[in-house]
């Protein structure tokens, strides 16, 4: 079972960044991993995804120019930066773990998931 651990999460006023890392105990480097978030009350949604290679990544539109995934295979650490952010940027955010051939942003074909990390956008 892989374990993910995120952190970086935290209370940012609107305009601001945080960065976000998911890491884990155990290589990394075979699965692509996706960051989602889930706000009050809406479904979970994917943010990024990053292939596990790092040569590829995917961004939803809503965050697309502002955040930024990167993964280190040697550190196993992949990475969300995040950049202007907004109100609609609140959510619990999770990183997850899926074989390389699922890459993309669909919930259900990630089999590995974190506990989450609270991201709260506030003046």
């Amino acid at each position: 079972q892989l374990q993910l651990v995120e952190s970086g999460g935290g209370l940012v006023q609107p305009g601001g960044s945080l960065r976000l890392s998911c890491s884990a105990p155990e290589s990394l480097d075979y699965y692509a991993i996706g960051w989602f978030r889930q706000a009050p009350g809406k479904e979970r949604e994917g943010v990024s995804c990053i292939s596990s290679s790092g040569d590829y990544s995917h961004y939803a539109d809503s965050v697309k120019g502002r955040f930024t995934i990167s993964r280190d295979n040697a550190k196993n650490t992949v990475n969300l930066q995040m950049d202007i952010l907004s109100h609609e940027d609140t959510a619990v955010y999770y990183c997850a773990a899926a074989d390389p051939w699922d890459y993309g942003l669909g919930v259900d074909v990630y089999d590995f998931w974190g506990q989450g990390t609270q991201v709260t956008v506030s003046a």
